[in-house]
């Protein structure tokens, strides 16, 4: 049984690489649709904030000394890219998703409009934010506290390659030791880096719950949206 009404789920644009250097692996896209249209079909409404370390990976050493602004560009539009695959994947699946842009793309994307994306989610359609904010200097997971507060979202859950937030990095420190539940204080007072600071901050004040949970492991998503103890709460 779901837990929430309307969940905010970020993806990380390099959780659509699979064991690829970059691009999409269309086998690991197409099991992550499987996995959401299976929370869709719990009557839970979904929306989607895709980041773009995917394909910007692939032109990032041709990016070296770039002004930041126009290199923060170039990631927008990667995201642009990474929300269109996933809405045809969806298509695939049987799964109406619609893409709203936050820069203005008409001919390919619509816009981000507020209202419309509320009335998608009620429709029970998948809706993908692209684009992040629409400015530099800000990150996904920013955009993902961002659109989450507007949209009323009760909980946004951030995938991620590992199954949590932890005191260290698992991959260096073997002693590493995972939360199970965490404050937004204590998490931006120990500079946990799973999220920036800006999301943190903006999602504490929106008291906007966030989960921490690997993406790579099969059945997390639902379990997450279920109630169970998966990854990290991070709290008030």
């Amino acid at each position: 049984m779901a837990a929430y009404k309307r969940v905010l789920l970020k993806l990380s644009g390099e959780a659509l690489m699979g064991d690829d250097s970059y691009g999409i692996n269309r086998a690991t896209i197409e099991r992550m649709v499987s996995e959401v249209a299976e929370v869709a079909a719990l009557g839970i409404e979904l929306a989607i904030v895709i980041g773009g370390g995917n394909i910007f990976r692939g032109v990032a050493p041709g990016a070296t000394g770039m002004d930041r602004a126009t290199a923060d560009y170039m990631g927008m539009m990667a995201t642009v890219m990474n929300a269109l695959a996933l809405q045809d994947a969806f298509r695939r699946a049987g799964v109406t998703a619609r893409v709203q842009s936050a820069l203005n793309i008409e001919q390919v994307v619509e816009p981000y409009i507020r209202p419309k994306a509320i009335r998608y989610l009620e429709e029970g359609k998948v809706v993908i934010f692209a684009a992040g904010t629409g400015n530099p200097f800000f990150t996904t997971d920013t955009a993902a506290a961002l659109r989450g507060s507007e949209i009323g979202a009760e909980i946004v859950l951030k995938a991620t390659k590992v199954d949590g937030i932890y005191s260290a990095d698992p991959n260096k420190n073997p002693d590493a030791t995972r939360y199970e539940r965490i404050s937004f204080n204590e998490a931006i007072a120990k500079n946990l880096e799973v999220m920036d600071a800006t999301a943190f901050a903006l999602c504490r004040d929106q008291k906007l719950p966030i989960r921490v949970f690997s993406i790579n492991k099969p059945g997390a998503l639902y379990r997450a949206v279920t109630g169970d103890n998966e990854g990290t709460l991070v709290h008030m």
